[in-house]
């Protein structure tokens, strides 16, 4: 099973060895060639690379079959999480489903499985979906508890579903929600952080910012100490009446308090000010926290687009070169956003080198992003391209793994 330890000594470290193999090779060949690399997997290189290569779908998936087929190895809560993530984001669902039964047949399925599944079907906007994984834990022998309950009022407030959640409060408005966290705490069940951030969160799309502040008060005077969500809920808030000055306190204060921002804390920030036209202070502030925490897809994204719709493609390529420098994985959405650039700009043989780059990656591109190349080949009168890009998506639609 493993080859010669001449090949093993060439990835001195295992997780940029296996690294370097998904980047080059083609995803029908992976297996091979990480079977003759003779690299040994551990979990902690294991949940690395599923990390790295969290955007890149059914490449991620292919690396994750072939890990847990090797000997000495067991796939971890965390790499069954992450890879559950990964393929939740491009919508792969039976596949996911397909993990939660491996999971059960191990007897490691949790809470936190089925809050993750939540958080991306009400990300989808999956509402219905999101709620039917809440309805069915009992099912897979994990009964629901409050942290479930939270964890599912978190997804829908977080996707834009306040209604919905509200609903599920049994409430059409935001101060009987406020009233039942009162009638928690009074009944010694003390509300949660979690509970807290929906209720900042919710404050803040109704535009209540005076009550967002209040409730954040509120909820360190009760003795429970914000985390990351709870700042997040609270910079949202804000962003979205335009008081950047007072989210950036926050951001002060986070750090002073030992609390990291993440990249959706970096997100929210650089969403209100591209939304505003602020390019510039969205760029300072991209700057700035890359130095805190690390980008996620979103994030560089959002970068590359912004620049593209400036005419700054250059500024677009610094963005793609510092994320591949990352060895991060760019999102079907990165692809597109860079590829449409490109495209603009009539640049259309890089297009080409991207667009089959992101194929090759198991990212199939949008209707919109592959007819915008493809008016542009025929227009060129480069039929033989645009041929070998129809080849390579149709060995990728009739994959058994894809949609």
């Amino acid at each position: 099973m493993y080859s010669s330890s001449g090949t093993t000594k060439e990835f001195s470290d295992p997780t940029k060895g296996i690294c370097k193999i998904m980047m080059s090779c083609p995803k029908l060949g992976l297996h091979t060639a990480l079977d003759q690399s003779g690299i040994r997997v551990s979990p902690d290189v294991v949940e690395e690379v599923l990390k790295k290569f969290e955007n890149a779908g059914m490449l991620t998936n292919q690396f994750f079959e072939w890990a847990g087929k090797q000997r000495n190895y067991e796939h971890s809560i965390r790499a069954y999480h992450a890879m559950i993530e990964s393929l939740a984001k491009i919508r792969q669902y039976k596949i996911v489903w397909d993990l939660v039964n491996s999971m059960r047949s191990k007897k490691i399925l949790n809470i936190e499985t089925f809050c993750i599944i939540m958080r991306k079907y009400a990300r989808a906007q999956k509402v219905d979906e999101a709620i039917y994984t809440f309805n069915v834990m009992e099912k897979y022998d994990v009964p629901p508890n409050l942290a479930a309950f939270n964890g599912l009022l978190s997804a829908l407030c977080k996707s834009k579903n306040v209604r919905k959640a509200q609903e599920i409060f049994d409430t059409g408005r935001v101060n009987e929600a406020v009233e039942i966290v009162m009638d928690m705490d009074a009944k010694g069940c003390r509300p949660t952080s979690f509970i807290y951030s929906v209720l900042v969160h919710t404050y803040g799309i109704e535009n209540q910012i005076e009550k967002a502040v209040d409730t954040f008060l509120e909820m360190e005077s009760n003795g429970i100490k914000a985390d990351v969500a709870v700042y997040n809920a609270l910079i949202s808030a804000f962003c979205k009446v335009n008081k950047f000055q007072n989210a950036y306190r926050v951001l002060n204060e986070m750090e002073s308090k030992g609390v990291v921002p993440n990249s959706r804390t970096c997100n929210i920030i650089l969403n209100s000010l591209i939304d505003r036209g602020e390019t510039d202070e969205a760029f300072r502030v991209f700057r700035r926290m890359i130095k805190i925490c690390d980008p996620d897809a979103d994030t560089y994204t959002m970068m590359i687009k912004m620049f593209c719709e400036k005419d700054e493609l250059e500024m677009a390529h610094k963005v793609w070169k510092y994320m591949k420098s990352k060895q991060f994985v760019p999102s079907m959405h990165t692809f597109s956003a860079l590829i449409n650039g490109l495209c603009k700009k009539g640049e259309v043989s890089k297009a080409c080198v991207l667009m089959e780059d992101m194929i090759e990656k198991g990212l199939r591109p949008s209707r919109v992003t592959f007819g915008r190349l493809r008016e542009l080949l025929i227009k060129e009168g480069r039929q033989d391209v645009l041929d070998f890009l129809n080849q390579k998506m149709n060995l990728l639609v009739k994959e058994p793994l894809c949609d």
